[in-house]
C-alpha cells in the first residue's frame, strides 16, 4: 500500500473533549492540526457518559419533583413513565450537542480530520489508514473505557456498561449494579426514581473517595428512596437466572443472592491504549495509563497525553484543563504544571455532592492539627427552608491563617455552588474574602458565607478584643 505523508504542526489522537479542545484552540492561532478519531466524534462524554447520564437524571428528577409536590399542597398521583420517551429525550440531547463536536465543524475550523485507527510507527510518526502523519508534536487524548472485572461467570451473561445502558429503549425493571462509585450511584438513583427496583453491590464502601459524612448523606437518601445498597460485599459469581441474571455475593452476614432483569457493571475505567503501539514511539505506560510529567509530557518529548488516558482524574473538565496546559506549552513554550487539586468534582445525585481541594484527612496529613474545619448547615438557610430542601451542609477546611484548603458541599444542586470555591482554592484565598462578600438574599450560597464567617466566631470572646472595644468607647 502506498501511503501519503502529511506534516502538520500538531497531531491530536482522539476526538473527545480534551482532543477537541486542543484542536480548536491550536487552529484558532493558525496552527496546522490533524485530528484522528476511529470512533464517534465527541468521545465518551457526549455519546456514553456525561450528556446521556445527566439527561436521564433530569428525567428522574422530574419524577421526584412530582412526588415531592404534595409537601407544597399539590395533589399528584405517582407518575408513570413511558421510557421510550425518556430514551428519546436522551438521544435528542445528544443530537443537539453533536454538531458542536462534529467532523464538519472541525473541518470548517481548518482542522484535517482523519476517521481511522491511529498507531505509532516510530518516535515521530503516526499511521492512520493509508496516511502517515509526521508532526512536530503529538497529543494523545484517547480517553478510557468501562473496566470489566474478572468476576466468575460474567462472560456467560449479557451485561451493560455506561457504553450500552443508554441504548435501552425500555426501562430495566430490576437493575443490579456492580460498583458503588459515582456512575453506579447516580444511575441507581435515577432508575429507581423512574420506577425500577435497584440494588448496588460494592466490594468496599460506596462513594469511597468522598468525605464520609457527605457520602453518608447521599447514601441515606438513596436508601430512603428504596435503593438497596450492599457494601463490603465480595461477588463470588454471576449466573443466568431464568430470563434474568443473578449475582451471588459474600457479606458479613453470609452468602447472599440477588436476582435482576439487567446487570450494569460500573467498577471504574480502563485507559484506551490498546492498538496505539506506544512502544514504537518510546512512550511509557502502565495499567493506569500513559505516564506523564507535570506538564503532561510523556517519555517521548514530542508527545503529550491528556485526559483519562493519562491516568489520574477522569472528568471531562479535567481533560479540558489538561488541553489548556498543553496548548500553552506547545504554542507558547510556557512552563505549565498540572495541579489536580484544583479540579473540582461533582456526583450528580440528589442531594449532589461537590468537592474541590484537599479533604479534611489530606489537610491534616499536610498541616497537622493546625487546620480549622468550618461548617454550616442548609437547615440554617432561609432559601433551603422555603424550598423544603434542608438536607446537607458546607464544610470548609482552612490552614491556621484562614487560607482555604478544601471545600465539600452536599445538598440540592450544590454542583452550581462549587465554582466559587474552585476559584477560592485556585487563588489561595482566605476565608476573609468570602466572609466579606455581599450575596443576594435568599440564596443557598449564603450557607458558604456562614461557614466562612465561623472562622471568626471566637474573636468576640477574646479578652484583648473586648479591652480594645472598651478603650475605643472612650472616644465617643
Amino acid at each position: 500500500m502506498t501511503r501519503r505523508t502529511i506534516t502538520p504542526d500538531i497531531c491530536v489522537i482522539g476526538a473527545g473533549s480534551g482532543g477537541l479542545s486542543v484542536a480548536a484552540a491550536a487552529t484558532a492561532f493558525g496552527v496546522d492540526v490533524v485530528l484522528i478519531e476511529k470512533g464517534l466524534m465527541g468521545g465518551d462524554c457526549l455519546n456514553h457518559g456525561c450528556v446521556p447520564s445527566k439527561s436521564l437524571i433530569a428525567a428522574a428528577a422530574g419524577a421526584a419533583s412530582t412526588r415531592a409536590a404534595a409537601a407544597f399542597g399539590a395533589e399528584c398521583s405517582d407518575p408513570r413513565f413511558d421510557y421510550s420517551r425518556t430514551h428519546a429525550h436522551i438521544r435528542d440531547v445528544i443530537a443537539a450537542i453533536a454538531p458542536h463536536d462534529s467532523e464538519e465543524r472541525f473541518e470548517g475550523l481548518g482542522v484535517t480530520v482523519l476517521r481511522d485507527h491511529a498507531r505509532f510507527v516510530d518516535e515521530r510518526t503516526v499511521e492512520a489508514g493509508d496516511i502517515r502523519v509526521r508532526a512536530r508534536r503529538f497529543v494523545v487524548a484517547t480517553g478510557s473505557s468501562a473496566a470489566v472485572p474478572p468476576i466468575p461467570g460474567l462472560d456467560s451473561v449479557a451485561y451493560l456498561t455506561n457504553e450500552t445502558i443508554f441504548d435501552l429503549t425500555s426501562r430495566p425493571d430490576r437493575l443490579l449494579i456492580v460498583g458503588g462509585g459515582p456512575i453506579g450511584i447516580e444511575l441507581a438513583q435515577a432508575y429507581r426514581r423512574l420506577g425500577a427496583e435497584v440494588a448496588v453491590v460494592d466490594a468496599a464502601q460506596a462513594l469511597s473517595r468522598e468525605d464520609r459524612e457527605a457520602a453518608a448523606a447521599v447514601l441515606e437518601t438513596l436508601r430512603s428512596e428504596g435503593v438497596r445498597l450492599y457494601e463490603n460485599a465480595k461477588i463470588t459469581r454471576v449466573e443466568p437466572d431464568g430470563d434474568g441474571i443473578a449475582v451471588v455475593m459474600e457479606t458479613a452476614e453470609g452468602e447472599g443472592r440477588l436476582s435482576g432483569s439487567h446487570l450494569l457493571v460500573a467498577v471504574g475505567r480502563t485507559p484506551n491504549v490498546a492498538g496505539l503501539d506506544l512502544e514504537a514511539a518510546g512512550i511509557e505506560h502502565d495499567r493506569w495509563g500513559i505516564r506523564v510529567d507535570g506538564s503532561m509530557r510523556t517519555s517521548n518529548r514530542r508527545v503529550y497525553a491528556i485526559g483519562d488516558v493519562a491516568g489520574g482524574l477522569q472528568f471531562t473538565h479535567a481533560a479540558n484543563y489538561h488541553a489548556g496546559l498543553v496548548v500553552r506549552a506547545i504554542l507558547f513554550r510556557l512552563p505549565v504544571r498540572n495541579k489536580p487539586i484544583l479540579v473540582p468534582r461533582v456526583t450528580f445525585t440528589d442531594p449532589e455532592l461537590a468537592h474541590v481541594g484537599m479533604s479534611e484527612e489530606e489537610a491534616r496529613g499536610r498541616h497537622g492539627d493546625s487546620i480549622s474545619v468550618l461548617r454550616a448547615s442548609f437547615a440554617e438557610n432561609d432559601r433551603a427552608r422555603a424550598e423544603d430542601r434542608t438536607e446537607g451542609f458546607v464544610k470548609l477546611v482552612t490552614d491556621r491563617r484562614g487560607r482555604i484548603l478544601g471545600v465539600t458541599i452536599v445538598g440540592a444542586g450544590v454542583g452550581e455552588l462549587i465554582s466559587l470555591w474552585s476559584l477560592a482554592v485556585s487563588r489561595r484565598l482566605k476565608v476573609s474574602a468570602i466572609a466579606g462578600l455581599v450575596l443576594p438574599y435568599p440564596t443557598l450560597s449564603e450557607t458558604g458565607k456562614r461557614a466562612a464567617v465561623a472562622f471568626y466566631s471566637a474573636i468576640p470572646q477574646k479578652p484583648w478584643v473586648r479591652r480594645l472595644v472598651r478603650f475605643l468607647r472612650i472616644f465617643g
